[in-house]
């Protein structure tokens, strides 16, 4: 059972991961009072938790029924992608951003332990570890720029990508040595202020996203037959 201290918040969370990790699939519907009996809390947290979730875009809200998991398209990921890849080429290939002063050594720290993590969990083809790792490591980076709004924007995108692509990387467990994994280089690059190299790691991380899903995607069409 959830505790109250923060109990929107943690309904938001622990729905999210749900979603980030398959296990509330695209499309599935659900009501307020099925996850208010799930997590044995009242109906207005939960209410208030899956608005949240619907102004993130993981939500689609039925009129009088409840809500759905927002189902992303082929075209909404590529998107997607290349939303993020103009905001963060251009932000971490920006001189201004990779000169200045990194604020705060045990920040960078963090950024670097997520960045060791995440490698590892990439390497290993470790999806369930890498989601939340990788998350966590470039909302931490995104914050150094110092630029909140950017950083929610950033996050939003992340997620909602990672929501699309986890059904395609379920159905290929072998992922091991296939997913980005430069995490570190990327956080060399930042703290030694690289704008060349920074911006050549994010671009090709997101090249690395487009590429593997849109393979991934061929593959599930060639199997079902289609």
């Amino acid at each position: 059972m959830i505790q109250r201290s923060t109990l929107r918040a943690q309904i938001a969370d622990a729905l999210r991961d749900e979603v980030l990790a398959g296990r509330l699939p695209a499309g599935r519907g659900f009501t307020v009072k099925e996850i208010a009996e799930q997590y044995g809390v009242s109906a207005t947290p939960v209410r208030e938790a899956l608005v949240d979730l619907s102004a993130q875009g993981l939500l689609d809200v039925e009129q009088h029924r409840g809500f759905r998991v927002h189902v992303f398209t082929p075209e909404d990921y590529r998107a997607m992608v290349e939303a993020r890849s103009l905001v963060t080429e251009s932000v971490f290939g920006r001189p201004s951003t990779l000169s200045s002063p990194v604020p705060g050594g045990e920040r960078l720290a963090s950024v670097r332990r997520r960045a060791e993590a995440a490698e590892r969990a990439a390497l290993a083809g470790d999806l369930d570890v890498l989601i939340g790792y990788d998350l966590r490591f470039w909302r931490e980076l995104g914050d150094l720029v110092g630029n909140p709004y950017i950083a929610e924007f950033l996050d939003r995108l992340r997620v909602q990508c990672w929501v699309f692509a986890v059904p395609y990387l379920r159905e290929h467990p072998g992922l091991r040595g296939s997913l980005w994994a430069d995490y570190r280089e990327l956080v060399d690059a930042f703290e030694r202020g690289d704008t060349e190299a920074a911006g050549r790691i994010v671009a090709s991380s997101n090249e690395h996203s487009a590429a593997l899903v849109e393979k991934l995607g061929r593959t599930a069409l060639r199997c079902s037959g289609r």
